[in-house]
C-alpha cells in the first residue's frame, strides 16, 4: 500500500491529499529516510511525521485497505 493511502487508513493524517503534501513538503521519513507519498509501506517500518513542532514516531504493524475508525489505531503502535 502506498505511504499516503497508509497515512489515511491509518488516520494519522485525516485526508489522502495533505499526506500527499506532507510527504512533498519532507514531513514524512519513513526508516530515517525522507520518503514519497508512493512509498510502499511494509510491516515494521518506521514512520515518523513531522507536525510543526510535535513528531510522531510510529512502527506499522499491520497494513489493511480499509479500516473502521475504532480499528485505525490497531495497525500501528507509537514508539515514541
Amino acid at each position: 500500500m502506498r505511504l499516503d493511502k497508509y497515512l489515511k487508513v491509518s488516520r494519522i493524517i485525516k485526508r489522502r491529499t495533505v499526506a500527499n503534501d506532507a510527504c512533498d513538503a519532507a514531513h514524512v521519513t519513513v526508516n530515517g529516510k525522507s520518503a514519497k507519498a508512493s512509498y510502499i509501506v511494509k510491516e515494521n517500518d518506521i514512520i515518523e511525521v513531522t507536525f510543526g513542532e510535535r513528531k510522531l514516531k510510529v512502527r506499522v504493524l499491520d497494513v489493511k485497505e480499509t479500516t473502521r475508525k475504532n480499528e485505525a489505531s490497531s495497525l500501528y503502535e507509537v514508539v515514541e
